[in-house]
This record gives structure tokens, sequence and C-alpha cells, in this order.
């Protein structure tokens, strides 16, 4: 297939993209499998609900100090080699936690062994995309790659509760370490580096290398301000996500209840997620996208802190994942455009970076619950972030204005 540009696109990319996206949707099935049955865990493992809150923190936390070596890999050896790296680790460290049995220590050992794999996984986003898409295709890619991990964490979600109704929690972990190192082999056998020819013209297909890319990048003012609300965004998501069943356990709901809160949620990201950056690289703008999620944001966030029915709380949710969640594929192109020539690995690195430095807000959202276990306080002060966002965002320009600039 040739594009609109004389640039040949071949159609392998589908399979690429698509190896991809199903070992983005295992990382985050993993990483979220015992959020929705926080306390039913932390009974059978005789443990507290913030050390079952813990093996989800685990994640951001390794993320911190490996984001930019693995970025570095990307960049320097490839996607393929080094994603396949992390696949591998992924399903090797999933099986062990579901042979833990009732061993907490293992568990979380077996959790950080996940962890590390991660941003082999996700720092990749926007490199897969560059090597395969046309320019006018890249965030409808990034999009859909968002769209597998919110795919992924949804089904934690909504399988954790139902299938800890049949099956015990090791049993459960199991099951989804096998997906997991199925989902590593096919990459592994499928995955290729790049296509004979590139999509897109030279200029944007070569990238510089990552130190001086990283200097660029750091030089460009409105990343730093993406960076700021990918801290934000992804700090409030990561914080919802984590404590979902005890955010809403207070006004008594259950954990099937606080899965299919949180399924409902991404199910409003995934359609977003294809929605958002589709219309987005159509009208070639970014930033009037950014400021509609986020601003939109704001009401969802506000019916997930006060429902009491179950009707508000799921449309909420809903809400919620739709325009929030639909941002950050989005600002992930937008991030990689505004920084050219840094590698998309690179770029890509670090808004990973400091979204999931954001770890530290899941911890707050937990020291700030009130004496009856409310996260009322905690919920508010995330409103607050989010209409900061929405300034920030104001300050910000779309690509092709800054380009211009320069």
């Amino acid at each position: 297939m040739t594009d609109n540009k004389g640039f040949k696109v071949y159609g392998y990319r589908w399979v690429v993209l698509g190896v991809f996206m199903f070992i983005n949707i295992t990382i985050q099935m993993l990483w979220i499998a015992y959020a929705p049955i926080t306390g039913p865990a932390a009974a059978f493992y005789g443990v507290s609900d913030l050390q079952i809150g813990f093996l989800a923190m685990t994640f951001m936390i390794a993320f911190i100090p490996l984001s930019i070596p693995v970025s570095w890999l990307i960049d320097t050896y490839g996607f393929r080699l080094s994603v396949g790296i992390g696949a591998v680790m992924m399903g090797l460290f999933g099986i062990l936690r579901g042979l833990a049995g009732q061993n907490y220590n293992l568990v979380l050992w077996s959790t950080i062994g996940i962890a590390v794999a991660q941003p082999f996984l996700l720092n990749a986003w926007t490199t897969v995309p560059a090597k395969w898409f046309g320019m006018e295709e890249r965030a409808t890619a990034v999009g859909l790659v968002t769209l597998a991990s919110i795919l992924g964490t949804a089904l934690g979600m909504l399988l954790t509760p139902m299938l800890a109704d049949s099956y015990s929690i090791p049993t459960v972990q199991l099951i989804y370490g096998g997906i997991a190192a199925f989902s590593a082999v096919l990459f592994v056998i499928f995955a290729r580096e790049k296509p004979a020819t590139p999509p897109c013209p030279e200029g944007m297909e070569t990238r510089a290398l990552m130190l001086d890319g990283l200097k660029h990048a750091v030089t460009v003012k409105a990343f730093w301000f993406f960076l700021a609300i990918s801290f934000i965004g992804l700090g409030i998501f990561n914080g919802i996500t984590t404590w979902v069943e005890n955010i809403i356990r207070p006004r008594g709901f259950t954990p099937n209840d606080a899965g299919t809160v949180g399924a409902l949620m991404l199910v409003g990201g995934l359609i977003g997620a294809v929605v958002i950056p589709s219309l987005s690289d159509k009208q070639h703008k970014r930033q009037r996208y950014l400021y509609l999620g986020f601003a939109l944001a704001i009401p969802g966030l506000l019916g997930l802190t006060f429902a009491t029915s179950s009707w508000f709380l799921l449309l909420s949710s809903f809400w919620l994942g739709f325009f929030l969640v639909s941002t950050f594929p989005v600002g992930m192109q937008y991030a990689a455009e505004i920084t050219h020539p840094t590698p998309e690995g690179t770029s890509n690195g670090m808004v990973q970076l400091f979204g999931q430095a954001a770890v530290v807000f899941v911890y707050i959202m937990e020291a700030m619950k009130s004496a009856d276990g409310s996260f009322t306080p905690s919920l508010l002060f995330a409103t607050g972030l989010l209409v900061l966002s929405v300034f920030l965002i104001t300050r910000m320009k779309d690509p092709v204005e800054i380009v211009k600039k320069s």
C-alpha cells in the first residue's frame, strides 16, 4: 500500500502492532490483578491493604530508575530485541507468581520481576508506530496500543473478582501468567524491527542519538508542560485503579462492584482511545484534544468521588475513562512531534517516567484517607490537579506552531 505522499506502508505493520498490543494487554492484567480484590487478598496472604496496594505500586517504583536506560536500549538496539527481553521476563515471572502459593514474599519478588519487564514494553509505544506507520496514522497506532493497555487493565479489573469466586488467588495468577507467556512467545516469533523501506520522509524516520535527543527535548518548553500534566493524569489514573475497591468500599459497594467500576472506566477509555486520536490525526490538532480531555474529565472524577447510587457511579466511571484516558495517545504523539528529532523511545520514556513517578500520588491517596476509610479528600485534591492541568494545557501550542517558531 502507498500513502498519499508516495511512501509505501506494509500490511505486515498490523501483525507487528497486533503482537505488540497483545503483550501490553497481558502485562496490564498482571499489574492490576490484585486491585479489585484488595480486601480478600490481604486476608488470604495475612497482610495489610497497603501491602497489597504495594504490589501495584512496585511497577511504578521500578519504572523510575529503569526508564532512561531502557529507552537507551530501545533506541540503540531496536525495539524487537529490547521489547522481546521484557516480554520473556514478563511471562517467566508471571508464571512464578502463580506458583508462589500463599507466600506473600515470593509473590512480591515475582511481582518485582514483572515490574522490571514493564518499561521495556511501555517505552516502545511510539517507537513501533514510528518504524512501521506513516505520519498520518501514528497517533491512531499509538491509540491502539493505549487501547490494548486499557483493555488489559479492564480485563484484570473485571475478571479477577469473577475468577476469585471459583479459583484460589494463586490459580488466578497462574492463569494470567500463562496468558502472558503465550503472548511473549507470539511477539518473539512474529515481531520484526522495521519494514524493507521507511513509511515516511527520511527526515521524519531518522532520529538523533539518544543523548543529543534528550538534550534537545529538555529545551522545549511545551514538553515540560506536557510532562507535568502526564504526572498528574497518570497519577490520578494509577491511583484510582490501584485503590478502586478501597475507594468505593465505605459506600457499601463490593469487590465485584469495584471490578465493574474499574472495567467500565476502562471501557470508556477504550472507546475514547479509538475516537479521539483518530479525530486528532484527521485535523492534525493535538492541543485542543488534550484540553477537552482534561477539562471534561473533571465532572467524571467528581461523580466517582460522591456517587452513592450504582448507576451514577458507573456513569461517572465511564465518563472519566473516556475523556482522561483518551488524552494519553494524543499526548504521546504530541511529545514525539514537538521534540523531533529526539528518538521516539526517548520522548516516550520521559513521558512514562514522569507518569510512573506519580506513584507518590498513589501513596498519598492512601495516606490522606479519612478515619472512616473514605478517599474523598484525596479525590478532591486530584480534582484540583486536573484544574491545574487544564491551565497548563492553555500554555501549550500545536506541534506545527512550535516547529515554525523554532
